[in-house]
């Protein structure tokens, strides 16, 4: 029986997505989301990592010993080489082994790295950064994620930090951010970014429908933003406004400094919302990039949805063997 199927994961703070390719890497089968506790202990997250995985197998029909190799994008820091979990900001794993727990329950070789990174990987080889050589990524969901393609290869810097995108300082007298600086990116663009513009508002006497669906760790899903939107809510609509000013200000930064061939915005904001955003985006974003260098750089959306990281974590596999095969 050959080894001929790959298992790919998102791993999220609140979900586990996965899917199973054939040796074809056409997609066989999905598990939708299951939730994650954001208090529990690593070996709980671990535990539905490996749920996941068996369901995944399950609906295959497959068995452990078809699996060729698993691969993940996870949120944080992520030493790929090692396969360690350095810090995540939304589980509770500080230098954590991730890789020795998986291929220990799946006799598999486990792969992963960044989730953002991975997911610019994703769309640079399946997506809509295929054909292009420079690619600069802006994720937006309850933070700012970020990631580079610099001459057809992901870019993750000294000790795998780079990317950090989201912590672009856009304005140093500006809110703080989660890092612990002020003004970043992810301070006024995210989806806590905007919930908090939102709720000041709210609590200077505006009315806005999004109070509602902030929860208390200060996010709101997506579809909500976008029923707001329809409402006309024009707290709701503001936030927008704000966010992709400093999305037009950080990419055009980008833009001079490595003038990228495009930049890709993804993330669950930009499902829900992309056209509004990139609307937005594109009227700004002229005057933060050099008039010499923007003509050349393509601005567009992901084009892979929810699946830029299980796109991105079959290439992870890909790249790795053909690194053995040299």
């Amino acid at each position: 029986m050959s080894k001929k199927y790959n298992i790919c994961l998102d791993i999220g703070g609140t979900k586990v997505l996965g899917a199973v390719f054939n040796g074809k890497d056409k997609l066989v089968c999905k598990v939708k989301r299951r939730s994650t506790d954001q208090g529990a202990e690593s070996e709980n997250i671990e535990a539905v990592i490996i749920e996941v995985t068996r369901l995944l197998l399950q609906k295959a029909n497959i068995k452990k010993s078809q699996i060729n190799a698993i691969s993940a994008g996870v949120p944080g820091i992520v030493d790929s080489k090692n396969g360690i979990v350095v810090f995540t900001p939304n589980l509770p794993w500080r230098n954590y082994d991730l890789r020795s727990a998986i291929e220990k329950e799946f006799g598999a070789k486990f792969y992963l790295g960044n989730d953002v990174n991975v997911g610019v990987l994703g769309e640079y080889r399946y997506g809509a950064g295929r054909g292009h050589k420079n690619i600069v990524g802006f994720f937006i969901g309850t933070g700012v994620g970020g990631g580079l393609i610099l001459n057809k290869k992901l870019y993750v810097g000294h000790e795998f930090k780079a990317g950090e995108l989201g912590h672009l300082i856009i304005d140093e007298n500006g809110p703080l951010c989660g890092c612990g600086n002020h003004g970043c990116l992810e301070a006024f663009s995210s989806k806590k970014g905007m919930a908090k513009y939102i709720l000041s508002q709210i609590e200077a006497g505006r009315p806005s429908e999004m109070g509602e669906a902030i929860d208390e760790h200060g996010v709101f899903k997506s579809k909500f933003l976008k029923m707001a939107v329809e409402h006309q809510d024009q707290v709701a609509l503001e936030a927008i406004d704000q966010a992709c000013h400093y999305l037009a200000i950080g990419a055009g930064s980008m833009i001079n400094a490595l003038s990228p061939d495009c930049v890709i915005f993804g993330g669950g904001v930009i499902e829900a919302l992309g056209d509004l955003f990139m609307e937005k985006i594109l009227a700004e974003i002229d005057k933060y990039a050099m008039p010499a260098i923007r003509p050349s750089v393509e601005i567009m959306k992901a084009s892979l949805g929810d699946y830029s990281n299980i796109y991105g974590a079959l290439a992870m596999i890909k790249d790795a063997e053909k690194g053995k095969r040299k």
